[in-house]
């Protein structure tokens, strides 16, 4: 019997580079995104199986939404061997404008209620089951506060260290609590970004090591690895030359801006 990968934000960019790399190593997939029509016509572009692939129509900000969806896997396809929190927004904000504090909020309910939320239907049958994989996607941008990139930033900081809380309470339980923390990916979320991206990376080969990680165990992984000890030197930079380095630096796109 063919393992089972439940994957959310995967109508596009990481997603569906994951979702794609799963269905090749012979994965059953359960693929959620709030686009479904979209999903199923990139399945039947992609010549993709219907028997190995199921499509769950979720909002991941909605917590009951998103909720439902697993509950559905569990009933339609099992217990999936890996759940992978994929799903997230990055905008730039100001907190400056009233407006902004909404996308804040709708911010954190995507990165951090959904991916609570997206793993809470699947825990209590791992356990009994004594296996499986939870994987949250955090990112570099967690590591230190980017200017005009709060809600991201803090988002994905929140996501790094809620996996981490996850991971101690699971660790007797036979379920793996993996972090992947991208760099900059050629997706849609980074494409209109307006600073450098050093060490971007296509989408596949993300999806490549990703893989290879979470395959191998891995608690925590910075995909690329250049990008690891970008992280490691930002986080041991003292404030002044962090702030110093970042003087000047374009801002993230805010939601009213084209």
């Amino acid at each position: 019997m063919a393992k089972l990968v439940f994957i959310t934000g995967a109508s596009s960019g990481i997603g569906q580079a994951l979702a794609w790399r799963y269905y090749l190593a012979g994965f059953s997939l359960a693929l959620v995104a709030r686009r479904s029509a979209e999903m199923q016509t990139w399945m039947v572009q992609q010549n993709m199986s219907a028997d190995r692939c199921k499509i769950y129509s979720a909002d991941v900000s909605d917590m009951d939404s998103i909720v439902s969806a697993g509950q559905l896997c569990l009933q339609s396809q099992g217990v999936p061997d890996v759940v992978i929190a994929n799903a997230g927004i990055s905008v730039g904000m100001d907190s400056a404008v009233r407006s902004d504090l909404d996308v804040m909020a709708r911010t954190f309910a995507t990165n951090n209620l959904g991916l609570a939320a997206t793993f809470h239907p699947f825990i209590d049958a791992m356990v009994q089951r004594g296996s499986g994989a939870l994987v949250g996607i955090g990112s570099v941008a967690g590591i230190r506060g980017l200017p005009g990139h709060g809600a991201y930033c803090a988002s994905k900081a929140a996501v790094i260290n809620y996996c981490e809380s996850l991971r101690g309470e699971l660790r007797s339980s036979g379920i793996r609590v993996v972090t992947i923390c991208p760099g900059y990916i050629d997706t849609p979320l980074t494409q209109k970004n307006r600073y450098s991206m050093p060490f971007l990376m296509q989408p596949h080969h993300f999806a490549d090591k990703a893989f290879a990680a979470i395959a191998a165990g891995d608690s925590y992984r910075v995909i690329p690895w250049q990008m690891g000890w970008v992280a490691k030197l930002l986080r041991l930079a003292p404030n002044v030359l962090f702030d110093k380095a970042l003087s000047g630096r374009p801002r993230k796109r805010r939601f009213s801006e084209p």
